[in-house]
């Protein structure tokens, strides 16, 4: 077997080890996973008899719009918050330092680790989805190969920015509530107003949610989509992944050169 594909199944092993892991530490408290689900899915039960309480036909017809918003930023949401989580829980279990003995290389490693947190959120708002829309009623278009792209580009751009965050955390300590005020800051990009102000496609998730809402909602496909918007997401998402990481990277670096990274 040639080395390449030797690097390939050592890669294939190292994922699937991680992703098992993530399942069985998510089945290992059914209690705990099933409040995360039902506890987002009565969040938006909350918002949606609210705003029928408060009673307009406006609401009513934009009811599929509010599930989709609140799906994107429930994935995008938990996926920041769990790239936080994985490096921040390294830390304080004193692990974080051996992944730099790891043959796989750190930042692949935690990347690897981040994807496997991000597939187990996406999992989570699937669920929260699909009780969304028998609470209300609403029609989605699933076209898989169009969703599933919009969201992993999308998701990706949040997951750099939870990169950094998560360097920052190792190196300054406690910033949770700093790093939790951004989960309010990406519910306002999912519902920015791209038409009225076009420029703020160039900040993470807006996009994708723009693109997200005419998939669900009008069936649009990802090739009927116009090269442009394609390319703006695509640019979004390897912009502030790129950034993120590179902040990960030389926030990690300053912690151990001061003898800080294992000491959280």
């Amino acid at each position: 077997m040639s080395s390449s594909n030797s690097g390939t199944a050592g890669y294939g092993s190292l994922a699937y080890a991680i992703l098992s892991r993530e399942v069985i530490n998510w089945a290992r408290y059914p209690v705990n996973a099933a409040s995360v689900v039902f506890g987002q899915f009565f969040f938006f039960a909350l918002i949606f008899f609210g705003g029928q309480a408060v009673g307009s036909q406006g609401f009513s017809d934009s009811a599929a719009g509010l599930v989709v918003g609140y799906f994107l930023w429930s994935l995008v949401g938990q996926s920041y918050q769990g790239t936080i989580g994985i490096i921040t829980e390294e830390a304080s279990w004193g692990t974080l330092e051996r992944h730099f003995i790891s043959p796989f290389g750190f930042n692949r490693v935690l990347f690897i680790k981040a994807i496997a947190r991000m597939l187990r959120a996406l999992f989570v708002s699937l669920a929260v989805l699909a009780m969304m829309v028998i609470l209300t009623g609403t029609q989605l278009q699933m076209h898989v190969i169009t969703v599933l792209s919009i969201l992993l580009l999308t998701t990706l751009s949040v997951v750099g920015l939870g990169f950094a965050m998560g360097g920052v955390a190792v190196l300054y300590k406690r910033i949770s509530s700093f790093s939790q005020l951004f989960s309010l800051v990406i519910l306002g990009l999912v519902g920015a107003p791209v038409l009225d102000i076009p420029w703020l496609r160039v900040l993470p998730v807006v996009q994708g949610s723009a693109m997200l809402q005419q998939t669900m909602r009008s069936g649009v496909r990802l090739w009927q989509f116009d090269g442009i918007d394609i390319g703006i997401l695509v640019g979004v998402t390897l912009v502030y992944f790129g950034i993120g990481f590179a902040v990960f990277h030389l926030t990690q670096r300053r912690a151990r050169n001061v003898g800080v990274l294992g000491d959280y």
